[in-house]
């Protein structure tokens, strides 16, 4: 198994060097690299990126620096173009999920050979935070929403782990560019692929003045990517 980690950074300056040490670890040994996005940061993320990357002994991390913030998803559709791994997967900055994770995800595919692997709070993980009521209605909704319209049975379709097969979908065919894109991500996954898992991830959630940038609102343009791509 190659794959390619996919991290989107926007002022991320304080986390970097935790995530970089933690996933280090996780994926030694392993044929995985890992691209960093920094997504038009205001901070110094881009001075941290680079001085990781010299220090680097192997060619498993790329830094891709953008000059102007593309969005969540413009940053995810950046990094998947240079993507070389046959398997994909998308971790957020702020290390509300851990890299430790990860063997769960890779036991799916040595396994199983499953198509698509999502990560699941609601999994009977070991600890999840305590986060707001209303985001937490609004998953419940639109992951029995997806599963309504997609013939699936889900728990957590917003989960930031998500991993798949690289030649399932291609970066030219994304459209969003914001948080939406998570849900145009998953619908083409389950449109072409035949095998889906999901795993318990604990969940270590920031709150908006820690830095949280998803809000409940994008709940509707989530839904609409959901509803279009299952019509067209």
């Amino acid at each position: 198994m190659n794959a390619s980690i996919v991290i989107p950074c926007y002022n991320e300056e304080e986390n970097i060097h935790n995530l970089f040490s933690t996933w280090k670890k996780t994926i030694e040994g392993k044929n995985i690299e890992v691209i960093f996005v920094n997504n038009g940061s205001q901070d110094k993320s881009q001075d941290i990126f680079t001085e990781l990357q010299k220090k680097s002994t192997d060619n498993q991390i790329k830094v891709l620096n953008l000059k102007q913030n593309k969005g969540y998803g413009g940053g995810i559709q950046e990094g998947l173009k240079i993507a070389n791994g046959s398997y994909i997967m998308f971790q957020d900055a702020d290390l509300e999920y851990n890299p430790k994770e990860y063997s769960k995800i890779f036991k799916m595919i040595e396994v199983f050979n499953a198509d698509v692997i999502i990560g699941s709070r609601f999994l009977s993980p070991e600890f999840t935070r305590v986060h707001y009521f209303f985001h937490k209605l609004g998953n419940r909704l639109i992951t029995g929403l997806f599963n309504l319209i997609y013939n699936t049975t889900f728990t957590d379709i917003y989960c930031c782990y998500i991993f798949f097969k690289r030649d399932l979908i291609s970066s030219d065919n994304l459209k969003s560019k914001g948080f939406e894109q998570h849900a145009e991500i998953l619908c083409k996954l389950v449109k072409k692929g035949t095998k889906f898992f999901e795993v318990p991830v604990n969940y270590n959630g920031r709150t908006i003045s820690e830095g949280k940038k998803i809000r409940f609102y994008h709940i509707f343009s989530i839904i609409f990517q959901m509803i279009k791509n299952r019509v067209f």
